[in-house]
């Protein structure tokens, strides 16, 4: 299974389940892109430096269907492609939240059309279901898989109204922009 080979990436889990249909797998978390020094002779590492954050991922067997979540900065695509590009299909839903991105767009690679779209503050899960104007009923008595699942039929299709660009091109134009944090103080 796909998540086998995804799971030493994972990092801060909030589920790893099937998605109530045969083949089917889901998890949401976070996926490890630079991994932190390794600090003894046992193998253990420092905290990661860069993660691939609210990471929504889908996968059908060893096919990887949909990838979602929120790079910090463009700039560690090359890492997301050295991990998991090489999965990226023509029918791979991937929906990319970067952070430091003023403008949407999309690229082809693998086959597979990446949309990245700026976002600062939020939540990509909730990004995510606008983009396809799902709303809290239509998960009624669903189980988290099985969302993923629903968000994923909801993608098919879909016709994006963004510009394509390449990341190279879009790597020209990124900001210092950073991810804002609402909360408790």
């Amino acid at each position: 299974m796909l998540l086998d080979r995804y799971e030493p990436y994972f990092f801060n889990s909030n589920f790893r389940e099937g998605a109530n249909a045969p083949g089917w797998e889901a998890y949401r978390g976070e996926l490890v892109l630079i991994e932190g020094e390794i600090t003894d002779d046992q193998g253990r590492r420092k905290p990661p430096h860069a993660l691939f954050k609210q990471a929504i991922v889908l996968a059908c067997g060893d096919e990887l269907k949909m990838i979602s979540g929120s790079l910090e900065e463009l700039q560690h695509w090359p890492n997301f492609m050295e991990k998991f590009g090489a999965d990226l299909k023509p029918d791979t839903v991937a929906v990319m939240f970067t952070v430091n991105i003023p403008k949407p767009f999309i690229a082809t690679i693998n086959g597979a059309k990446v949309v990245f779209i700026p976002l600062t503050e939020g939540l990509c899960w909730n990004e995510l279901i606008d983009l396809v104007a799902l709303e809290k009923g239509d998960f009624k008595g669903q189980g988290a898989g099985e969302k993923l699942l629903t968000v994923f039929n909801a993608f098919k299709g879909m016709k994006y109204k963004f510009p394509e660009s390449t990341v190279e091109e879009a790597l020209k134009t990124t900001n210092n922009a950073k991810r804002e944090v609402h909360g408790a103080v």
